[in-house]
């Protein structure tokens, strides 16, 4: 039977914008293996596969491949996903949440409208767990094809994950951002020499009165993915990074927007609330738009 599958862009409000999303809106039947040569086919960042609920108190269960692997949670999956189902009615419009169950487990995502239609998407991620700061500085640096000088000083390397382990590379500037490339076989060898093979997610702060925090971009060649447009699992991260750091903090870590995509001339806007207490993190939120930009189906 055809599979029918609706294409997103995700954190934009704008189409041929964002991140693209092939949301499968019905993956009963579909082996594991199946699943991955569609994504794999499609050849997005990552596809969906909407299945009936497995777990007491979630709404759908959802599976997430990029072309290469499995992810437990992703978020411009889950943002652009929560779109297509207020699209198709399987969300009424108002609604105020909706529950997925992922690989992690149940995932909320929080919901806003503009009359019958969905206008924005929250979607709550896992506290951070930041580990050590990586010593290896001039390596990282070299396998981005930079130097340790366009490193921003006095801020670590480090490993944070909100579900999804990433490498965070602050760097000095938006120009230093651009220069930086996606090199698997430089990777590897970075993994060879510190033990840590992660996706990279290199940011540079922007000046303050910029309407964006930070300006960003994604390298995850072991996923399948030389570059991503946009990285909504990352978005947490950098935004507790970015707090733990004092780099923002008070009603400022509410308000974090990560600018990504622009070098891939597919600008997206990734929206991060942090809510702290008594210097802890009480909760991570990651939110955006999403656009449809196309239907179709496969006969496969």
């Amino acid at each position: 039977m055809p599979l029918q599958y609706l294409h997103y862009d995700v954190f934009t409000d704008e189409p041929l914008a964002g991140n693209q999303l092939a949301v499968f809106l019905d993956g009963r039947g579909l082996s594991t293996e199946r699943m991955q040569a569609l994504a794999r086919e499609m050849n997005f960042s990552e596809s969906t596969f909407i299945l009936p609920p497995e777990a007491p108190g979630t709404d759908v269960r959802m599976r997430i491949f990029t072309p290469a692997a499995e992810m437990p949670v992703a978020g411009h999956p889950t943002i652009g996903s929560t779109f297509a189902l207020a699209e198709t009615g399987v969300i009424g419009p108002g609604a105020g949440r909706v529950v997925f169950g992922l690989g992690i487990g149940p995932v909320p995502v929080d919901l806003e409208w503009q009359g019958g239609r969905l206008r924005f998407a929250w979607m709550s991620q896992l506290l951070p767990a930041f580990g050590p700061p990586l010593d290896a500085r001039g390596a990282v640096a070299a396998a981005l094809g930079l130097s340790a000088d366009d490193l921003a000083p006095e801020l670590p390397v480090q490993q944070v994950s909100c579900g999804v382990p990433f490498l965070l590379v602050p760097l000095r500037s938006r120009e230093t951002v651009d220069r930086a490339v996606s090199d698997a076989a430089a990777f590897r060898r970075l993994a060879g020499a510190t033990g840590v093979n992660l996706p990279i997610y290199l940011f540079a702060a922007l000046p303050a009165g910029s309407p964006d925090t930070v300006y960003s971009r994604m390298f995850a060649p072991e996923f399948g993915i030389t570059e991503d447009p946009a990285t909504g699992i990352a978005g947490g991260p950098v935004g507790c990074y970015l707090v733990r750091h004092r780099l923002v903090g008070g009603d400022a870590a509410r308000r974090i927007v990560a600018l990504q995509g622009a070098a891939m001339r597919r600008p997206s806007r990734i929206h991060v609330a942090i809510g702290e207490r008594g210097g802890e993190t009480t909760d991570v939120k990651v939110g955006g738009a999403a656009v449809l930009a196309g239907r179709g189906e496969l006969v496969v």
